[in-house]
């Protein structure tokens, strides 16, 4: 549920939520702005409400994208304390509490490394739930399952520190306003920063080649990192499955299947 607040900001109201949720929301937003991030203002939050700074849309330009790219690399920079971490709050301490991905919980567990991490903690949760649902048929479950092995077992691993990512990253959480990009929503959590690349690349962001070009004036990325954007689009692929379709297990199911091409 979303409801005005003032007309300097927005308040998003949900009575029905998990008591983490908005807390969740708020100390993700805090972690990636304090590694130099663009993300909404918070102005207060609690167990049923959060109360942002509203913000005017503007259309997307050629500057803003690249100055968004670059600090896109900076807040990956920032690092995090381990695959999968929680977010730090203003007090220095990791966020206690349940981790979100839109209205599903994430988990916040950390493992030692980022295939683990991934496989284990934010594909196949989702993978089971989509099965569930009708979403993804067996077979094409099994193929998922078959790839998340390879990635549990570290054939996509690299010598890549944890980064403090965003981790809903798609092209509705990139608003663009007449000073820039800022954040919003974010699942935030320690992750492989490339992932928040193919999030961007998911469903079509504006300008994305300047915001890699931005991006790579700061931190360039690994070789070969267009040929692993289906492997790092399966998480949110999954989420989707798990709760708008049966397309997006057909899309889920297409990006597994890539994973043996590389």
């Amino acid at each position: 549920m979303f409801v005005s607040g003032p007309s300097d900001t927005f308040v998003k109201r949900n009575p029905h939520t998990h008591p983490d949720f908005f807390a969740a929301e708020a100390t993700g937003l805090h972690w990636l702005g304090e590694a130099g991030a663009p993300v909404v203002r918070v102005s207060g939050y609690g167990p049923t409400h959060i109360e942002l700074e509203r913000l005017i849309a503007a259309h997307p330009t050629q500057p803003a994208a690249r100055r968004f790219g670059e600090a896109l690399a900076r807040m990956h920079n920032g690092g995090a304390d381990g695959f999968g971490a929680p977010p730090v709050g203003s007090d220095g301490a990791p966020f206690p509490g349940r981790l979100f991905i839109g209205a599903r919980p994430m988990s916040n567990s950390v493992h030692r490394t980022w295939g683990e991490f991934y496989a284990a903690g934010r594909v196949l949760p989702f993978l089971r739930i989509a099965v569930d649902a009708g979403t993804v048929t067996p077979t094409e479950a099994a193929t998922v399952e078959s790839a998340c092995r390879r990635v549990a077992g570290g054939d996509f691993d690299d010598a890549e520190p944890p980064s403090r990512i965003h981790g809903d990253l798609w092209s509705g959480n990139v608003f663009w306003t007449e000073e820039g990009v800022v954040m919003i929503d974010p699942a935030a959590h320690g992750g492989h920063r490339e992932t928040d690349l193919a999030m961007l690349a998911l469903f079509g962001c504006p300008l994305l080649e300047d915001i890699v070009d931005g991006y790579e004036t700061v931190h360039p990325l690994r070789a070969g990192w267009r040929d692993r954007i289906p492997l790092h689009q399966l998480h949110p692929l999954a989420v989707h499955a798990a709760g708008h379709g049966r397309p997006y297990g057909v899309a889920l199911h297409t990006a597994a299947m890539a994973l043996e091409r590389i």
